[in-house]
């Protein structure tokens, strides 16, 4: 090869001169002086990477996706290189050695002779360069060779081809991808072969006869029949695709793709064949002509058989009758999208009269205490305002709720970490040092007791202030849930807003330099501060000159070199949000956009939940992530885990511990069944540990996650249905309504304690932490049903879902519901009142809540107090909504009392003991005007609430049961003797009885479990 390339080697040439030489000379030195920065700063990401994984005890995932990645760069880049270089050398190789004399030849000697020189060069060159982009390229196909590499079967087989689900989620990708760069691997060498042999005479365009030489016929003719044997494959892959193509009607196989796309696959397949035989067999025959025609008989059969033909079938024959024609289709797509969200095990029941005072008022006590009155969302300037103790500490704009066990009673929290907030440094002080040395981390939890009464002093009339109530904060007493936890360390190294990085670790001798939160002086906030040095086992030793060399070129900072900051005690810490951490150690996860925190074990901890997505389960309806879980408080996460962000199928496969001091990752499997997991566990064994391994103070407070019960509630709005002609029409079509605070985006789910799901194995009287939704029929407004998931982790009805589908489509929805609170003139009045007083009223979440077979509708109204100290948004009223009648009150009982235009008489606050006493013999009928019967009995029904409230929280679970039956009782009579008002009286008539003020009626004392 090398005597080869010398041929015709110019030794004519003059001496370059100097200056040419010190030209090269300063051109040579800048490439390598390039060429060996790039590969320090490569070598530095890769070997610091490898630090960070051993550090965080997943340096296996580290090897793996290193060696897998290396295997494909090399195997794919040298595969393009070899192949393209070689049809190269062969072009060369056999080019005519007597090139007819011709205009066309002539004008092609000075290309020829520009090439000659530099030829070896030229052919290493662009085998190279292009072995290199498919390297590269091949990359970013590890998740897919992986997937087929270990790939596990589903168990379940495709109702079309019948193949097993695993060979569309595992196999199918990695396919189609080696098809894929096999046909184009042919065509660069096709490309590449074709310009050497017209560049040396191979190729004659302007001769009228032999315009190949025999090589070049030779050699076009094998790649040629190579890539049309190859597009046969791909139209053998292609057949499969059939079964997740998008349409109009539904994502899957159609009546069209069945009787049309797929026998005409077939026939181009087999004329594909054929094709490349003709190809093959020209190497002898030496003619064009039978190629020729077989790739003219390929070209017009993929227009008429791949085009022309569906378009008829679809125009003349599925369009007539489409509803009949794609009904065993639309049935097919219907059941694979059930099974590929998990929707086909939600429960359904149906409830027909949706006004309250025709049923029994069940679980009064659980719509009550589910009213968070405390909005995670509105809370979060008092957080900051009153337990910030700096200005460079902050929390979440939206909070999170938890519930602990605090003294013996099951309390609702709203939680926020009380994290590092650079922006809050002085602008003075904002240097290298203090950025990163320094302010190196936030401290503690904030938490306030999730629904607390409010107090009337300093108050205008018929206005209401909250104040609130600190389970965790900076004050001496203010330590509940340190104390029912047992404590926990309270610094955080690893959060949402931590620093990109920070060197910590004091020098030998010195004095400790990371700056903590002060715990004297007023309000926390010491004149004096406070310095503590990290000792976590997270963390990578950055000692050595060699280390810091390595994370200046990274972070690219000299400081690393040149700090006394940075000595042989230092570590750096980086890769600290809770979110990007769990992404790196389980790369094939799609983490959650909400980590919430959890005091457990003596920790703060992060918790998040982890999803196996797919866009390939076979027939079920492929949708973007994102708009599938966006709402008014959804962040803008978006889904990392596949090319786009749709997917058809979904898990919640893994949950995820992240410790905030050390930032240790633990990794739990939770559907231990999936598919998919499995796969993964067999790729990086060990990674993922057993359920069975979840500590049960952390099990306590894991929960449903959001995003996967806002993808189920998007899908089942119409995948309800499961008759295929009513899914065609979609006159039984539901969407998630928008919300009626934020109209350009969806209601969000909430969280609160509803009734036991249907089935349920727990005590049936206990209500319990669900997250619920509702659901309107499609571009209505009216309430088609209402839906909840148990969300407790430790719970045996944990993920079972439940809709109550209405029958009645007379009853309101949540935006009709906000139009009569807005449009209301006793609600108007009373917040006029306040907005007089200089204050501003913000309205709270609209909660729908089941109340036996109906509905009602509860909203909490925040108000921030003009000239007033308390100037972040606090509870004001509570707005309720029963058979068209709003109610406006300080609590939810006094709102249902206005709301039947009566008033509850003053409570004693404990006429009924937890013990039993006063329950319910002893107060007498009531007797009397039927307005003064309903009073009374409502504040009979107050008592027994009052109790059961004192019974929960001495852990009396009989008493508790036995005092909401007897209240609950006495509501459901007052309700009915409200029927038997004169109609002048009635709810809504607006005349005969008089209207007492809500701000006349106390304060009840709903349930501190609150959600």
């Amino acid at each position: 090869m090398s005597e080869l390339f010398d041929e015709g080697a110019r030794n004519d040439l003059p001496p370059p001169r100097s200056g040419s030489r010190r030209s090269r000379a300063l051109i040579i030195t800048a490439v390598v002086l390039v060429l060996a920065f790039l590969g320090l700063s490569t070598f530095a990401n890769i070997y610091t990477d490898r630090l960070w994984y051993q550090d965080g005890g997943y340096s296996e995932v580290f090897t793996t996706l290193f060696w897998t990645k290396t295997l494909l760069f090399l195997v794919f880049g040298v595969l393009m290189a070899v192949v393209v270089g070689l049809n190269i050398y062969l072009a060369y190789r056999f080019r005519p050695f007597f090139r007819p004399s011709s205009a066309e030849q002539t004008g092609l000697d000075r290309y020829r002779d520009a090439v000659t020189p530099i030829r070896t060069w030229l052919l290493v060159g662009v085998a190279v360069v292009l072995g290199a982009f498919a390297g590269s390229s091949a990359i970013g196909e590890w998740r897919n060779f992986l997937m087929w590499r270990h790939g596990v079967p589903f168990g379940q087989q495709d109702v079309w081809f019948h193949k097993d689900i695993g060979f569309y989620v595992f196999d199918l990708p990695w396919l189609h991808y080696v098809v894929d760069f096999a046909m184009a691997t042919l065509v660069i060498s096709l490309i590449a072969a074709a310009v050497v042999h017209y560049l040396y005479g191979g190729i004659r365009l302007q001769t009228p006869r032999d315009r190949f030489s025999g090589a070049a016929q030779v050699q076009l003719s094998v790649l040629l029949g190579l890539f049309v044997l190859a597009k046969a494959a791909d139209y053998w892959l292609d057949r499969f695709d059939l079964v997740n193509q998008g349409g109009s009607l539904i994502t899957g196989m159609t009546y069209t793709d069945d009787h049309a796309v797929l026998p005409a696959k077939n026939i181009l397949l087999g004329i594909s064949v054929i094709c490349a035989v003709l190809f093959f067999v020209n190497v002898w025959r030496r003619t064009w002509l039978l190629p020729s025609v077989g790739l003219a008989l390929l070209a017009v059969s993929a227009i008429l058989l791949g085009l022309i033909w569906p378009g008829i079938v679809q125009q003349f024959q599925v369009k007539p009758s489409e509803a009949d024609k794609e009904q065993p289709y639309i049935k097919a797509n219907i059941d694979a999208t059930r099974a590929a969200y998990d929707l086909d095990k939600i429960q359904v029941s149906k409830v027909g009269d949706a006004t309250i005072d025709n049923v029994d008022l069940d679980a009064l006590d659980a719509q009550t205490a589910s009213v968070p009155l405390v909005d995670p969302k509105l809370v979060s300037p008092t957080f900051e305002q009153v337990q910030q103790g700096r200005a460079y500490y902050s929390v979440a704009d939206v909070l999170d709720v938890d519930h602990y066990d605090i003294e013996d009673t099951d309390r609702a929290l709203v939680l926020g970490v009380r994290e590092l907030d650079q922006a809050g440094i002085p602008d003075g002080d904002h240097n290298w040092s203090n950025l990163h040395t320094v302010y190196t981390h936030g401290s503690g939890v904030i938490a306030a007791y999730g629904n607390q009464r409010t107090t009337q002093d300093e108050l205008p009339a018929s206005t209401n202030d909250d104040r609130t109530q600190w389970a965790q904060g900076l004050l001496a007493g203010q330590d509940a849930l340190s104390q029912a936890t047992g404590g926990f360390n309270p610094r955080v190294y690893f959060g949402e807003q931590s620093p990109d990085y920070s060197v910590v670790g004091t020098a030998p001798g010195s004095k400790p330099v990371e700056l903590d939160l002060p715990t004297t002086g007023t309000g926390g906030s010491g004149d004096g501060d406070t310095y503590t040095t990290y000792d976590g086992s997270g963390g990578v030793p950055i000692g050595s000159t060699f280390r810091q060399l390595l994370y200046a070129v990274k972070f690219g900072e000299t400081n690393f070199l040149l700090s006394g900051r940075v000595n042989s005690n230092s570590e750096i810490l980086y890769n600290r949000d809770p979110r990007t951490r769990v992404e790196k150690f389980a790369p094939w996860l799609t983490v959650d956009g909400d980590p919430y925190p959890v005091v457990a074990d003596g920790k703060i901890l992060w918790v998040l939940d982890g999803y196996t997505t797919t866009d390939r389960y076979p027939g079920a309806k492929r949708e973007s992530f994102d708009t599938m879980t966006n709402d008014s408080l959804q962040p803008n996460a978006g889904l990392r885990t596949v090319p786009t962000d749709e997917i058809n199928y979904m898990r919640n496969a893994v949950k995820a511990t992240v410790d905030a001091y050390d930032g240790t990752v633990k990794l739990y499997a939770w559907n231990e069944s999936d598919p998919i997991l499995r796969t993964w566990e067999q790729v990086f064994p060990g990674v993922v540990q057993p359920k069975s391994e979840i500590p049960q103070d952390v099990m306590d407070h894991m929960r449903y996650p959001e995003d996967m019960f806002k993808v189920q509630r998007y899908q089942f709005a119409r995948y309800h249905v499961t008759n295929p002609s009513d899914f065609y029409t979609g006159n039984q079509r539901w969407e998630v309504p928008p919300d009626p605070n934020a109209p350009s985006s969806l209601q969000p789910p909430y969280r609160m304690f509803v009734d036991q799901p249907i089935g349920s194995t727990d005590t049936p009287q206990q209500p319990v932490f669900s997250l619920t939704s509702t659901f309107v029929p499609y571009k209505k407004s009216n309430l088609a049903a209402f839906v909840t998931v148990d969300s407790e982790a430790s719970s045996d009805d944990y993920g079972t879902i439940q809709v109550r589908e209405l029958t009645d489509q007379s009853a309101k929805g949540p935006g009709q519901v906000a139009n009569d609170f807005n449009s209301d003139s006793d609600v108007a009045n009373q917040l006029a009142l306040f907005n007089r007083s200089g204050g501003q009223v913000i309205n709270g979440n609209l909660l729908t809540l089941p109340v036996g077979d109906g509905f009602l509708y509860v909203e909490p109204v925040y108000a921030v107090r003009a000239a007033s100290s308390v100037s972040y948004p606090s509870l004001a009223f509570v707005l309720v909504s029963y058979n068209g009648e709003v109610g406006i009150g300080t609590s939810l009982p006094a709102a249902l009392a206005n709301a039947l235009e009566t008033s509850l008489p003053p409570s004693t606050g404990g006429g009924a003991s937890p013990g039993g006493g006063n329950e319910g013999g002893g107060q007498g009928e009531p007797s009397g005007p039927i307005a003064d019967q309903i009073r009374a009995l409502l504040a009979q029904a107050q008592r027994h609430f009052d109790a059961a409230d004192a019974a929960q929280r001495q852990g009396d679970t009989v008493t508790w049961a036995r005092q909401m039956e007897l209240g609950k009782e006495l509501v459901q009579q007052a309700f009915e003797l409200s029927s038997q008002l004169p109609k002048s009286q009635q709810p809504g008539s607006g005349q005969g009885s008089e209207q007492p003020s809500p701000s006349a009626s106390p304060s009840a004392s709903p349930s501190d479990t609150a959600g």
